[in-house]
């Protein structure tokens, strides 16, 4: 029986599927020590996800992100869902649909965001009542938390929330409304009381990052029973984003420090995108990791990166996973040969541009769609302030890291040339950056 130790404590680890199995999974596949470790991850799920690949000719990713809908019980400042018609929502029969055909890949975790996906709860608590097989995490606002929905979770097992939360009282309330932290916390007391193993999400930015980062509100979380931690930086995506709120490349290397050194002192699983870029092996979007199918059905590389030429409502999974964009987008991975500058939308937007407008992709960006060349005006000089930084830092990373990167992105070459072979855009894995580490 595994264990993992939470806050000082040893808690056991149940078999799956189980929510806390996520955790414990999580915890090996960020900080393995060698490509074994991460192979023989939760019985060989790495080994299997391979074998199913081969079997479907498609990239079978580890997670599946679903938008069950765009409805949201708030609006917060600079949240691009905000920009998106709150009618669309993807019917219960589709969802169960979707996860059937996940679960016969073999796809063994299920990420709802949204919108805010417990707007549809009943509909979710059905689905995990049928699809066994499969861990759920939501990311939620924790608004609709109550004491009836913890007790369900508790009866089945297999459903972790990710409660959002932007620092203190004064940071969330600015950006969430007022009171919005107090019902969070409250939400938090209510999955502690039933002893489930919540995580806390939060959108790191250029007026909160040092909150965020601080030992003081992440020893609060702690206590209040938080397990494990999602962080997201700023991005501005959306014609109207505030750029504002783009951390500097001095903001975004404390981050990056101060959640590196936390998690090594207490052994709490933080996972900060873009800055674990070295622990993901780079870009693991359009199936080489996960994939998004927003509300609206159209299945897209990421739930941050808003282009698509395929949905889910008028084709299978696996044809949507083997279509002419994500192909293409799969043969440029990894998008830099530096793991920390390796997002197509932050670093190589050019180059996302280049792959949207040769497989005929569109935006997906309800109510403010945006041309890649207007986002890449918007991320490019962010990234050209970051690049000397991320060198710098990459050069210093350990070496296991190094070796483990190295051996990934082979292993990444190797699946490219099996499955991604059919077609031109199989011949752009000869233009992707050289796998190496800055010297």
């Amino acid at each position: 029986m595994p264990w993992l130790t939470i806050s000082g404590r040893r808690e056991r680890i149940p078999p799956f599927p189980h929510h806390k199995v996520l955790v414990h999974r999580s915890r090996h596949y960020f900080f393995s020590k060698s490509p074994l470790d991460n192979l023989l991850l939760g019985n060989a799920v790495a080994i299997r996800e391979t074998l199913s690949s081969l079997k479907h000719d498609c990239f079978v990713p580890r997670a599946l992100l679903l938008d069950p809908t765009n409805a949201c019980n708030l609006r917060c400042k600079g949240c691009w869902a905000a920009d998106y018609g709150r009618e669309a929502s993807l019917s219960y029969e589709k969802l169960d649909d979707i996860l059937t055909q996940s679960e016969a890949l073999g796809i063994e975790e299920c990420m709802m965001s949204g919108g805010e996906p417990l707007m549809r709860k009943d509909d979710i608590l059905k689905l995990c009542a049928k699809h066994r097989r499969t861990i759920f995490g939501l990311y939620t606002n924790g608004l609709l938390v109550d004491e009836a929905l913890a007790d369900e979770m508790a009866r089945l097992g297999n459903l972790n929330l990710f409660l959002s939360i932007e620092g203190w009282r004064g940071d969330t309330d600015a950006r969430r409304g007022e009171g919005v932290f107090d019902k969070v916390i409250a939400a938090m007391d209510i999955l502690r009381s039933r002893h489930i193993g919540f995580a806390f999400s939060t959108c790191y930015h250029s007026g909160n990052y040092q909150t965020i980062a601080s030992d003081e509100f992440l020893d609060f979380l702690r206590e209040k029973g938080a397990w494990f931690g999602w962080l997201f930086q700023y991005v501005p995506i959306g014609k109207d984003a505030d750029l504002s709120l783009a951390c500097t490349p001095e903001q975004r290397e404390h981050v990056l420090k101060h959640m590196a050194d936390y998690s090594r002192r207490h052994g709490m699983v933080l996972i900060d995108f873009w800055n674990n870029g070295h622990l993901t092996f780079g870009c693991v979007g359009a199936g080489s990791g996960f994939v998004h199918i927003n509300a609206n059905g159209d299945v897209e590389p990421c739930a941050f990166c808003h282009y698509s030429d395929a949905n889910i409502h008028d084709m299978s999974l696996v044809e949507a996973l083997r279509s002419p964009f994500f192909r293409k987008f799969r043969n440029a991975q990894p998008f830099d040969a530096n793991p920390l500058a390796g997002c197509p939308l932050m670093n190589v937007p050019d180059k996302l541009a280049e792959i949207v407008s040769a497989s005929g992709a569109h935006s997906t960006h309800a109510g403010a769609p945006e041309t890649v060349a207007e986002l890449a005006a918007k991320t490019k000089p962010l990234d050209e302030a970051w690049r000397p930084v991320a060198a710098r830092i990459s050069r210093d990373m350990p070496k296991h890291v190094k070796r483990t990167m190295k051996a990934f992105t082979g292993y990444l070459a190797w699946k490219k040339r099996r499955i991604d072979r059919d077609g031109p855009e199989s011949d752009d894995s000869r233009n992707s950056p050289q796998r190496s580490w800055p010297r």
